[in-house]
């Protein structure tokens, strides 16, 4: 059974930092490119950044060069650092993995950015 649990979300400042997490279970973590995603209310869940299996990585154009993505295959876990929040950064993120053709999310973090 596959679980993604996503954690570190929270009410920041703008031009503040926060660095989310998103432990997998169920897979052998190494094989699967995982990604980040995030949704505002009352907007469609868009793609924030995704990293493969073999370590290629791919930003939105909103990132900005302000978020990195990486990965510890030996934790299996995923990581999102997030710097020069802006309030627009405000949205549930979560982390997706497709394996055997079946999408999976975790239940997302909450990132809220205001002053």
């Amino acid at each position: 059974q596959v679980q993604l649990v996503e954690s570190g979300g929270g009410l920041v400042q703008p031009g503040g930092s926060l660095r989310l997490s998103c432990a997998a279970s169920g897979i052998i973590f190494r094989r699967f490119g995982m990604g980040w995603y995030r949704q505002a209310p009352g907007k469609q869940r868009d793609m924030v950044a995704i990293i493969t299996s073999g370590g290629v990585i791919h930003y939105a154009d909103f990132v900005e060069g302000r978020f990195t993505i990486s990965r510890d295959n030996v934790k299996n876990t995923l990581y999102l650092q997030m710097n020069s929040l802006k309030p627009e950064d405000t949205a549930v993120y979560y982390c997706k993995v497709v394996a055997q053709s079946t999408e999976y999310w975790g239940q997302g973090t909450q990132v809220t950015v205001s002053s």
